[in-house]
């Protein structure tokens, strides 16, 4: 069937008894068509659809080429009373000959539908704050003029002024009316150091109430307004608020700047003649020596002549360039050579009288270094003027500091192009299992390289990396330079840009992960990942212990039916318990069904949660129940896609060093909904490359690679049993929103490392437990555990997610190319 998708559900701005449903569509086949329903009984509709520059600019998010939205009135009868469910279904024209065949693309409960029915259409866009007054702005959706009546503690009014304006984009989602009222308003009132305020709005028959917590401006401003909730009517426009709650990073990012630019970025962030001077004259104490180590085989002339000129132009001066030529006798190098000897007393020369292979050099030109920490480059790239400047600022901000790596960019063999620049996670120790991310600038301790060893020709063509893997045995004091001070040359045949050319290198480095692993004694088979220079890791571990699934339920046993059989029929691990946390149900059948489940498969045991929603509270009352020495947090809306699914979110999260596994999660049309989570993402965290092709690698692969996060989703989430109960749960005070990267946070904390697993494949529809978080009173919860999260791990958002990249964008989930 076609993508369909509903983004908004209201009602009809001048009547009552009219259900506008809107959305789009891709791939429609004419065939097809469109059944709504209250309880089984069809209801009559008009469809209403449009086109043009601005519906194309509305979706242009999901990539997908949308031309065309549609709007659904639908006529409810005069009275809900005593209804249960409305579902918009879509029928497949193409089965007609099989039976119907349909599915539903959005249902809801009847009471909600009744309480949307008496409530103004509005939303919050930004709140600030200066010493005296409150500034509160938003818009409001009538037909007639709203009234705005701000409360204090206890109910007390509040005087307050009120303005409004026009709102040409609010206009463009109310499409049956010909003109609103001025629909955007501005609310100003002292705040008196009030800790919050209560906003009512009224049209006479319609009313809304929703609490606003006044804190910071830098909160609000920041949070709130600019990257979250401003331009909250184009977001509205696309997604109700549930939406807007789960894929907040994918509101409209005009202001990143794609990759295809970043000639343009890197001149705006590159330091400036009158920078570079100020740093050759600042003083260092001690001022390390470096010694920048590179082996040469009858290396073009005019590319060794740019490298020693990048070094030469270095602005912190104290370093020795060793250059180890391992062409053997009669080197086409050795004139020129002898020309920089005699030319810079910083530059030494090894003359080797025969050939070497690329380990065999460099560990000549390092056996030749005497600096405080050796500099890797290779012989025909270039370092920025600024490289050991940032190194030396780097040890003297952090001394204790062994193994220093930055971020780095390709430069084309005209050395006038820059191009594809790789901005890196801070250290992570299960991506440098999946690839060799460090590559360049890489800068060693001296004694850290006694103790790790040089470099070993067993795995010449990933000598490099083999050697990093061995730096991180012996050290954490692991620190990320992130700016670009690495120029890599590609050349044709070199892995930077035809892999296939050298697959003896990308086989070299499986062996070096492999012999890692087996240092570390972690009994885990390294095997080439989905490309060249790709590493996947099966663990091997003889136990295999229970695993408890959680599965918190409401109703639509369809969904959860369809979760565990899932498990059932496809999963190749075995030693598990089901836990369904039954809460707030109100269909008889569905305790029918437990009763059911529970007498046909002796795995599942469900108990029962009596007070009101909080998912936080209702996942630790399971897990209390739970036998198992592992705990899966699960949706009941997901699906299993994978055999061994539940062998790799095992797998990682059984390491000493881990506390929680995520997986991959796929939308129902394939596309990603999951692939970690970014603390800071649309200002406070969301899921990385969300609404990405399926089959997409994501920047620099990290789709399809293990790696750690600061966060992954509970939609799926594994962790130890004993880690859960000692960081206590998720937090209760957190009932909906922000529980999950919470205590992804909590165990961070604790010590523990966050694992995403791609190769931990789910399908997860979202909740539809619970409806949509569109009404007042779920806006204002949200609100209140918006800003819990933020005051209780502020510190670490200023700092900034250590698994993401200061220079790429917080407004979008693709890890481009931040606003300059």
């Amino acid at each position: 069937m076609e993508k369909f998708n509903v983004v908004r559900v209201r009602f009809h701005i001048e009547e009552k008894q009219t259900l506008v449903i809107q959305g789009w569509q891709y791939n429609r086949k004419p065939e097809d068509r469109l059944v709504i329903t209250l309880d089984g009984e069809e209801l009559p509709w008009i469809q209403k659809s449009y086109d043009g520059m601005e519906v194309r600019q509305r979706y242009m998010i999901y990539d997908l080429g949308i031309e065309e939205e549609y709007f659904l009135y639908v006529t409810l009868p005069e009275s809900l009373d005593g209804k249960k469910e409305l579902v918009l279904w879509v029928v497949d024209g193409e089965k007609a000959s099989q039976g119907e065949q349909k599915r539903a693309v959005y249902r809801e409960k009847v009471p909600h539908l009744q309480k949307l029915q008496n409530e103004i259409d509005f939303f919050l866009e930004q709140v600030t704050l200066d010493q005296e007054h409150c500034y509160i702005k938003g818009w409001a959706a009538s037909a007639v003029p709203v009234e705005i009546q701000v409360k204090g503690p206890g109910g007390r009014l509040l005087d307050r002024e009120v303005s409004w304006h026009e709102r040409r984009d609010v206009n463009q989602v109310y499409r049956e009316i010909s003109a609103l009222p001025d629909s955007g308003f501005e609310v100003v009132l002292p705040h008196r150091g009030m800790s919050g305020v209560s906003l009512e709005l009224s049209d006479g028959s319609r009313r809304s109430q929703v609490k606003v917590p006044i804190v910071s401006t830098f909160f609000f401003e920041n949070v709130l307004g600019n990257s979250y909730l401003g331009k909250g009517a184009r977001f509205l426009q696309r997604h109700g608020f549930k939406q807007f709650c789960t894929r907040t990073m994918q509101v409209l990012a005009k202001k990143a700047v794609p990759q295809g630019d970043y000639e343009k970025y890197r001149q705006a962030v590159m330091p400036t003649k009158e920078e570079l001077e100020k740093q050759r004259k600042e003083v260092f104490s001690p001022a390390l020596l470096f010694s920048i180590v590179v082996p040469l085989y009858k290396t073009p002339e005019k590319y060794l002549e740019q490298l020693v000129e990048s070094v030469r132009r270095q602005t912190y001066g104290n370093w020795e360039l060793c250059l180890s030529d391992g062409s053997g006798k009669d080197s086409p190098l050795e004139k020129y050579l002898k020309k920089l000897e005699n030319q810079d007393a910083r530059i030494k020369v090894i003359y080797n009288s025969k050939p070497l292979q690329i380990s065999e050099n460099t560990n000549e030109g390092l056996k030749a270094a005497r600096g405080d920490f050796v500099v890797f480059a290779d012989h025909d790239d270039l370092l920025t003027p600024d490289a050991l400047y940032e190194c030396a600022k780097a040890l003297q901000k952090h001394p204790d500091t062994e193994l220093i790596y930055s971020d780095e960019d390709k430069i084309s063999m005209n050395g006038k192009h820059y191009f594809q620049p790789h901005f890196k996670s801070d250290y992570n120790p299960d991506l440098i299992c999946s690839m060799n991310y460090f590559c360049h600038l890489v800068v060693a301790k001296k004694t850290l390289i006694e103790k790790a060893g040089m470099l070993d020709s067993a795995f010449d063509g990933a000598q490099d990396y083999d050697f990093v893997l061995r730096c991180t045995e012996h050290t954490q004091a692991i620190y990320h330079i992130p700016k670009v001070l690495y120029h890599w040359r590609a050349h044709e045949n070199s892995t930077a840009e035809n892999p296939e050319s050298k697959r003896y290198a990308f086989e070299a480095g499986m062996r070096a992960v492999q012999a890692h692993f087996d240092r570390l004694e972690i009994p885990a088979r390294v095997e080439m990942g989905e490309y060249p220079g790709l590493y996947r890791t099966r663990y091997q571990w003889k136990e295999q212990p229970l695993i408890s699934i959680l599965i918190p339920n409401k109703d639509h046993t369809e969904d959860l039916e369809k979760c565990i059989r899932s498990i059932e029929e496809i999963s190749t691990y075995r030693n598990y318990e089901y836990i369904i946390i039954e809460n707030n149900s109100e269909l008889p059948e569905t305790f029918a069904y437990y009763k059911k489940l529970e007498q046909e498969n002796k795995k599942v045991r469900v108990v029962y949660w009596d007070g009101a929603f909080n998912f936080s509270a209702i996942n630790n009352f399971g897990a209390e129940s739970a036998r198992g020495e592992y705990l899966l947090l699960l949706n009941n809306d997901t699906e299993i896609r994978n055999p061994d699914c539940l062998w790799e979110l095992l797998g990682p999260c059984m390491r000493e060093d881990v506390g929680i596994t995520g997986a991959r999660l796929y939308y129902e049309d394939g596309t990603i909904q999951h692939a970690g989570v970014v603390i800071g993402f649309g200002g406070i965290a969301g899921h990385t490359f969300i609404g990405f092709d399926g089959k997409a690698n994501g920047y620099f692969s990290r789709i399809i690679c293990a790696q750690n996060y600061s966060a992954v989703t509970a939609a799926c989430m594994m962790t130890k049993k004993s880690l859960y109960q000692q960081v206590g749960g998720l937090t209760e005070e957190l009932v909906v929103a922000f529980n999950d990267i919470d205590y992804c946070m909590k165990v961070r904390k604790f010590g523990k490392l966050i694992v995403y697993n791609p190769y931990a494949e789910l399908f997860h529809y979202e909740s539809k437990s619970r409806g949509l978080e569109d009404s007042p009173k779920k806006q204002e919860r949200y609100y209140k555990e918006m800003k819990y999260f933020v005051t209780k791990w502020q510190e670490f958002m200023d700092r900034g997610d250590p698994y993401y990249n200061p220079n790429l964008t917080l407004s979008k989930a693709d890890f481009s190319l931040k606003q300059i």
